[in-house]
């Protein structure tokens, strides 16, 4: 069983989506600090149920804060020489593939949310065996992370992300900015992100996405990112 810090606690869901259980959880009442999790023998699923007290447009940057945990986390486990980046809509890319990604879940609204979830997917051996099939795609284990256990990415990724969850709460997002623009994968390149194109060229206090469209820069919000369901 993973152990997490304190105030978290663990709720397995093998065979099930662990975003709908923590979902369904905030629906209910539940209290914060859970997370759900699913750990296949080909993908790692986890999600962590938060309890905002602040608008949904300031909460949703817990989106990136734990996307650069799971960055610090694999990092930290992982074998040196791993090239870890993080999209702005929550893809998570290693040594220049695809291999998971994190979604954030909250009630529609621009209130304080009663609840939001953040939901992990890693994967940790490529669909087709290979990899040939899918080449922007990849897996943990095809990028030498062997000896990577997903019980203990998945116990590092909530303390890390707990980490920086402390450092915002104090310090405000001045070292997150910092950290999160330098794993940026797509700066300066075209990108799409909820459905708006441009190119990428940086994020505003909030996280929004900046993108150049001709002449102007538009704004995308981080809350374009929320889904209601999973």
């Amino acid at each position: 069983m993973p152990d997490f810090p304190p105030l978290f606690r663990g709720l397995d869901c093998t065979g099930h989506d662990p975003v709908t259980a923590a979902v369904a959880a905030g629906r209910a009442g539940d209290d914060p600090g859970l997370v759900t999790y699913d750990l296949a023998a080909d993908q790692l699923r986890a999600a962590i149920l938060f309890a905002p007290e602040m608008p949904i447009d300031r909460a949703a940057i817990m989106l990136p804060l734990c996307a650069v945990g799971f960055q610090n986390a694999l990092g930290v486990i992982g074998p040196p020489v791993l090239a870890i980046h993080l999209g702005w809509n929550g893809t998570i890319w290693v040594n220049g593939g695809r291999c998971g990604g994190l979604s954030m879940h909250a009630p529609s609204g621009d209130g304080v949310p009663d609840w939001l979830v953040i939901g992990l997917r890693v994967a940790l051996w490529p669909r087709d065996g290979e990899g040939g099939d899918t080449p922007d795609e990849t897996a943990l284990y095809a990028e030498g992370c062997a000896d990577v256990a997903a019980p203990d990415l998945l116990e590092a990724w909530v303390r890390h992300s707990l980490s920086w969850l402390d450092t915002w709460d104090h310090h405000g997002v001045v070292d997150l900015h910092r950290d999160w623009t330098g794993l940026a994968h797509g700066m300066n390149e075209p990108v799409t992100f909820a459905g708006r194109s441009g190119t990428f060229v940086g994020m505003d206090e909030n996280f929004g996405a900046l993108l150049k469209e001709a002449d102007t820069t538009a704004l995308v919000p981080l809350t374009a990112l929320r889904k209601d369901t999973p």
